[in-house]
């Protein structure tokens, strides 16, 4: 699940739970690399021949490994959260949402000059979605295409309804990667989990990066 790099429709996978252990398996298996470094710096003899200056550096250093840590343990527990609560589904206005998701991430993208470009067809319409987990899934994809773009790229989104599914696909054709680091594994899991959860489908690529999402109009059987 972590290391897929070629699109593919995760709605016909069978067992969630199954995906659920790999998920978390390769995440446990990414924090041990950060965990045997600090063990490794933080050993008491080590430490006791240590000048200060040394002891300062090896703090920022074990700073950096903690933190990174803690956003794995964190992308984990957000992980199995999604698996034992249930979705709240609630017709929603999809256009007021997609605002909402661009204009929380639009001055990341101005820093690194990169341009979001939304758009939303009149036929997209109301949808019945959890709003929160959607509006995370929608976040966590953008900040990853944002990830993997460039300086002066271009970031698509687009949302359109069509056979009584909502399709919302967020790319970049310009941006290539053979693969996504732990961390961005942890969360395109996390996205595709939390849009699964609720009757919808999910797939994805990294050569060229893009990401499709897609809601049923009506409310799903869960």
């Amino acid at each position: 699940m972590l290391s897929r790099t070629a699109s593919v429709d995760v709605s016909e996978t069978s067992n969630p739970n199954g995906m659920l252990c790999v998920t978390l398996s390769q995440g446990i298996h990414a924090a041990a690399q950060p965990l045997s470094i600090l063990r490794a710096s933080l050993d008491r003899d080590y430490v006791d021949r240590m000048s200060l200056d040394e002891l300062r550096k090896l703090a920022a250093t074990s700073a950096a490994q903690v933190e990174r840590v803690c956003t794995l343990f964190s992308l984990m527990q957000q992980m199995v959260n999604i698996e034992t609560v249930k979705p709240r589904l609630m017709v929603t206005s999809i256009p007021p949402l997609i605002s909402y998701a661009t204009e929380g991430v639009n001055l990341l993208f101005e820093k690194q000059g990169i341009r979001l470009v939304s758009t939303v067809r009149d036929s997209s319409g109301d949808v019945a979605i959890d709003r929160e987990r959607t509006l995370q899934a929608l976040t966590t994809v953008l900040l990853l295409a944002l990830e993997a773009s460039s300086h002066d790229g271009v970031v698509e989104l687009v949302a359109s309804g069509s056979a009584g599914r909502l399709v919302v696909g967020v790319g970049n054709q310009d941006a290539f990667s053979d693969s996504l680091n732990a961390e961005s594994c942890l969360s395109m899991a996390l996205a595709e989990a939390n849009v699964i959860s609720q009757g919808g489908a999910f797939a994805y690529t990294t050569k060229p990066f893009n990401v499709r999402m897609s809601f049923e109009m009506e409310l799903p059987a869960l």
